[in-house]
């Protein structure tokens, strides 16, 4: 059975695991894992018309679970409910785009990170936030929180009452939240695509998300008219990039992860991936 296949399968069979996992990780061997993925992200993942999954966190996981000599199941689950369900113990990890930030590990643990691009804006062409200063520009929340913050002032007025959309429990709208709310509205939705569709519609101003993603979606068919504007944002309560989360108790789980991470790193694994899924390299430093 391929890779690919059993993530097919995988729907039917994660109650079965579920019941497994409740084994404390330092008392078991592991030799299956279950994965939570949004399969709507794309390209970290997405799914295909046939209804199998693609995309750089796909494939990497791929890598982890051949590195790790485990089985590997991958199961579809909403973003904005998946840290609750990895700590009911419905799957055993969640490779879905998701930043390590210090909020979110408050209730789970996390992986060192497999990728790092920060949070931006994507407008329409012909609107009229298509020229926000400083596009492409990269601000740090941790080494340089007053600039970033300077910034940010300086791109208030340009979005006051404007309308943001911004995926539902993201660190884009932990931002916006943060920063802009006093100044423009803020739609949530539950995944980009949807955000995606209101920009084109005219129904929101600006979107805010991962500079991978929006780097991706504005090359699909249909969203021509989007463009990435203005600065990007990531570290501090952005969180430290992509990374794997995990019940916190499951501190074995967590160090073959990690492994498998850092032999991608050193062997080039998520620079090709990167390279071919974003168009940039997003290995972290």
């Amino acid at each position: 059975m391929t890779f690919f296949s059993k993530i097919l399968m995988a729907t039917s069979t994660a109650a079965i695991i579920a019941t497994a996992g409740v084994v404390q990780a330092e008392d078991k061997k592991w030799t299956t894992v279950t994965i939570a993925t949004e399969g709507a992200f794309k390209p970290y993942n997405f799914t295909r018309p046939d209804g199998s999954l693609d995309g750089y966190e796909i494939e990497l996981t791929k890598y982890f679970c051949d590195h790790m000599k485990v089985e590997c199941k991958i199961v579809v689950q909403n973003f904005d409910g998946m840290i609750p369900a990895l700590n009911a113990g419905k799957f055993d990890a969640i490779i879905s785009g998701m930043s390590a930030t210090a909020k979110r590990e408050e209730v789970i643990a996390f992986s060192d990170s497999y990728g790092s691009t920060g949070q931006a804006f994507a407008t329409s062409k012909t609107g009229d936030l298509a020229n926000l200063p400083d596009k492409g520009e990269v601000f740090s929340l941790a080494s340089d929180e007053a600039g970033a913050a300077a910034e940010i002032e300086k791109i208030k007025p340009a979005l006051h009452g404007k309308t943001i959309g911004v995926q539902t429990a993201s660190t884009a709208a932990a931002f916006v939240d943060k920063y802009l709310k006093d100044v423009a509205d803020v739609r949530e939705y539950k995944t980009t695509e949807e955000h995606d569709l209101d920009l084109k519609a005219g129904r929101v101003d600006i979107v805010m998300a991962s500079m991978a993603y929006l780097t991706t979606a504005s090359q699909k068919p249909g969203n021509e008219d989007m463009t990435t504007t203005g600065p990007r944002f990531q570290g501090g309560f952005l969180g430290r990039g992509s990374s794997v989360g995990l019940r916190k108790s499951d501190t074995e789980l967590k160090a073959m992860f990690n492994d498998a991470i850092a032999a991608a790193k050193a062997d080039g694994t998520i620079k090709r991936l990167s390279d071919k899924w974003f168009g940039f390299d997003v290995t972290p430093k």
